[in-house]
C-alpha cells in the first residue's frame, strides 16, 4: 500500500493537494473531524460520512483505557471497530497524558500517569505509543511528543522539544520494527514543538527533517493559549524550512477563521474538537459569524440555519425547530447542530481548495474572513 502526496495548485503558500492513503484519498486542505473514543461525539459514521468528512481522528490515550487497543484489534481495528472505511489518523496521546497535572510524572523514560477512569497507573513510552496505534490500525500514527503549556518559558520549551526529538528516535524504531514483521499498511507522522519561541520551532523542524524522510510533518503545540497572531507568525517562520512535497498538519486548530488563515499559510489538514463541542451547547458557525440557537431571537423562525449551507440541518429543519429541541433538552438538536458545524468546516476546506485551483484564493479568503469577523448572527 502507497502513500503519497501530490501537490496540484498554489496560490501564495496555500495549497491544493491529493493525500493518498491505504484507505483512501485526501483532497487537501481538509478539516478532520475528531473521534476521541472511537466516536465523532453523538455522530454515526453514516452522519459524518454525509458531512463530506475525508478522514478522521482517533484518540490514543482514551482508546487505550477502554476499550483497550487489544480489544479494538480484536474486532477487526479501528476501522472495522467504528465502521468508518475511510482514511483515520491517531494521535499518540501526549497531550492527553500532558495535560493530567497531578496526575503524571514526566521522565526520559515516557510518561507514569494515573488513569482519570479508574485511577489505575500505567506508563505511556514512544514504543507503547507505536505499539497500541498499530494494534488500533489508523492510517497515520502519531509520534508521541512532550507538550508543553502554550506560555512556556524558553528553557521549558527546550526540554520539551529536545526531548521530542530524542523520542522521535524511538518512535521510529520501534513503529520501523513493527512494519517490518508486517504489510505495511501505516505511516508515522512526526510533530514539531518548540512552544511560542522561533529559534525552539526552527531547531525542532530542523531536527524532525534530518530523522527523515517522512510522509507527513505535523506542527503541535499550537493553539493551547497563546494569541492567534503568534500562531500565524509561527506558521510563517516555519514556511519556508519545511518540505513541499508532504502533507502539513497543523494539530488542534479547527474554528474557522483559523482554518482560512492555517490554508494561507501552506497548512493542508486541521482537526479540533471544536465543532462538536460548539454544536451540542447550541452554538453554531455561520459565514457571518456564530449564533445561538437557544436564542429567543430565532422563536418562531422559519428560516434555515444557514441558507448556503447544504447539510442535514440546513436543508431539513427550521431555525425555530432547532431552538425549541434545545429547549425541551432533546438530543436532536445537539446532533444536528454538530453535524452542521462539521460539514461547515469541511465545506470551507472545500471552498478553500476550489479558489485555489483557480486562482482567486487571496481575495476570496479575504473578503470571507472580513464577513466572517463582522456582526454576529443572533443572540
Amino acid at each position: 500500500m502507497t502513500f503519497d502526496f501530490r501537490l496540484e495548485s498554489t496560490v501564495g503558500a496555500a495549497r491544493a493537494g491529493t493525500l493518498t492513503l491505504p484507505h483512501g484519498q485526501v483532497l487537501t486542505p481538509a478539516f478532520m473531524p475528531v473521534g476521541t473514543h472511537g466516536v465523532v461525539r453523538g455522530l454515526s459514521a453514516t452522519d459524518v460520512r454525509g458531512t463530506g468528512a475525508q478522514i478522521i481522528l482517533g484518540n490514543t490515550y482514551h482508546l487505550h483505557l477502554r476499550p483497550g487497543e487489544e480489544v479494538v484489534q480484536a474486532m477487526g481495528g479501528l476501522h472495522r471497530f467504528t465502521t468508518w472505511e475511510r482514511p483515520m489518523l491517531t494521535d499518540s496521546g501526549g497531550f492527553q497524558v500532558f495535560s493530567l497535572e497531578g496526575l503524571r510524572r514526566i521522565s526520559e523514560q515516557g510518561v507514569d500517569f494515573q488513569s482519570h477512569i479508574d485511577g489505575t497507573y500505567r506508563t505511556l513510552t514512544p514504543e507503547r505509543a507505536m505499539e497500541i496505534q498499530w494494534a488500533l490500525g489508523a492510517d497515520i500514527a502519531m509520534a508521541f511528543d512532550h507538550v508543553v503549556p502554550g506560555q512556556a518559558s524558553h528553557d521549558l520549551a527546550r526540554e520539551g522539544m529536545e526531548r521530542t526529538l530524542r523520542w522521535l528516535d524511538r518512535c521510529r524504531a520501534r513503529h520501523t520494527e513493527l512494519a517490518g514483521a508486517h504489510e505495511v499498511r501505516q505511516t508515522l507522522w512526526p510533530i514539531v514543538q518548540g512552544g511560542i519561541h522561533d529559534d525552539l520551532r526552527a531547531a525542532s523542524l530542523a531536527g524532525t527533517l534530518e530523522r527523515g524522510p517522512w510522509t507527513g510533518v505535523a506542527v503541535g503545540g499550537l493553539s493551547v493559549g497563546e494569541p492567534k497572531p503568534v500562531m500565524n507568525r509561527l506558521l510563517e517562520r516555519l514556511l519556508p524550512a519545511l518540505p513541499s512535497d508532504i502533507p502539513r498538519y497543523l494539530m488542534g486548530v479547527g474554528f474557522p477563521a483559523d482554518l482560512l488563515e492555517g490554508i494561507a499559510r501552506g497548512v493542508d489538514l486541521f482537526d479540533c474538537v471544536a465543532a462538536t463541542r460548539n454544536g451540542r451547547h447550541g452554538t453554531a458557525w455561520l459565514p457571518t459569524g456564530r449564533i445561538n440557537v437557544r436564542g429567543a431571537a430565532l422563536k418562531g423562525s422559519t428560516e434555515p440555519l444557514d441558507a448556503e449551507c447544504d447539510c442535514e440541518a440546513c436543508r431539513t429543519y427550521s431555525r425555530g425547530y432547532l431552538r425549541h429541541l434545545f429547549v425541551v433538552d432533546d438530543m436532536l438538536g445537539l446532533r444536528l447542530v454538530s453535524i452542521h458545524n462539521i460539514r461547515f468546516l469541511v465545506r470551507l476546506g472545500e471552498q478553500a481548495r476550489a479558489h485555489i485551483v483557480d486562482g482567486t484564493f487571496e481575495g476570496w479568503s479575504r473578503e470571507w474572513l472580513n464577513r466572517h469577523a463582522g456582526e454576529q448572527a443572533g443572540g
